[in-house]
Parts: C-alpha cells; sequence; structure tokens
C-alpha cells in the first residue's frame, strides 16, 4: 500500500515540475519576444535604468565599484614533467601554515 502512496505522490510531484517547466519556458519566450520586438523599441526610455542597464559580477568590479579592464587570469603553460616535479616538491616538502 505505502508503494502506490509513494508511486502516485511522486508522479504528482513529476507533473508538478514538468508543468512549471514548461509554464518557465513559455514566459521566458514571451520576455525575450517582448524585450527584442520592433514595437517596444520606442518605449525603451520608459523601462527603468536597472533593467536596461547590464549588472556585471561582483569579481568583475574593484573596490571602489569600476569593471575592471584587465584579464583576471593568465596561464602559463608549461611541460608534464615541470609540473610533475613541481607537484612533487610540494608533497614532500609541504608549505608550513601560518596561523594569523
Amino acid at each position: 500500500m505505502l508503494h502506490l502512496l509513494y508511486i502516485l505522490a511522486f508522479t504528482c510531484l513529476a507533473f508538478l515540475a514538468v508543468g512549471n517547466l514548461i509554464r518557465n519556458l513559455i514566459r521566458i519566450s514571451a520576455d525575450y519576444q517582448y524585450s527584442t520586438s520592433p514595437y517596444n523599441r520606442s518605449s525603451a526610455s520608459q523601462r527603468s535604468s536597472r533593467r536596461d542597464r547590464p549588472v556585471p559580477h561582483p569579481e568583475f568590479l574593484d573596490d571602489s565599484g569600476n569593471v575592471i579592464d584587465e584579464p583576471l587570469l593568465i596561464m602559463k603553460s608549461i611541460a608534464v614533467e615541470d609540473a610533475r616535479q613541481k607537484l612533487e616538491s610540494l608533497y614532500d616538502n609541504p608549505p608550513e601554515n601560518s596561523a594569523p
């Protein structure tokens, strides 16, 4: 009897999840069509500036809130043997952790 109850409960949850997925896809599609339609371009100034201006990710901002224009990560390619030697030296002689 409990097995039937579990199957019924999870079937209901699955239908709710799929229904929610379909509703979200329709809403996203409608929002996209609304923002790209030529009729709404004239009313772009009426929308709030917060929605018009893209907000950058906080990692792209410096301490004063300005956007950083420099690369955040520079990767240097090294040979596999060099990387293995560096990892082995770290394994053999781990750096001492200094407690604050």
